[in-house]
């Protein structure tokens, strides 16, 4: 069974940095991209960032790109998210995702950080 973890959300001033993570199990880990997601209070999901498994490239949104940081540690299973700088619109629940071989996706069960202003 696939699970994912999240872990690591809080409430943050501007200009925090917390680190979020993902502990993956059920699939294996190193044949999969993983990507974090977010969603804000009466928004819709959306992407933040993705680590690529077969060379490690990486994606971020234009809105957290050079603050958020993603990386993977294989042997743990595990993807982290490094958000620096927060500022309050960094506020919402994050979310990894994994898409499996027969494009089902799996989520975790979020992770909340709040940032203030």
């Amino acid at each position: 069974e696939v699970q994912l973890v999240e872990s690591g959300g809080e409430l943050v001033q501007a200009g925090g940095s917390p680190r979020l993570s993902c502990a993956a199990s059920g699939f294996t880990f190193d044949d999969y991209a993983i990507g974090w997601f977010r969603q804000a209070p009466g928004k819709e999901r959306e992407a933040v960032s993705c680590i690529s498994n077969n060379d490690d490239s990486t994606y971020y949104a234009d809105s957290v790109k050079g603050r958020f940081t993603i990386s993977r540690d294989i042997p743990k299973k595990t993807v982290a998210l490094q958000m620096n700088n927060l500022k309050p619109d960094d506020t919402a629940v994050y979310y990894c995702n994994v898409i499996d071989a027969i494009d089902r996706s799996f989520w975790g069960q979020g992770t909340s950080v709040t940032v203030s202003s």
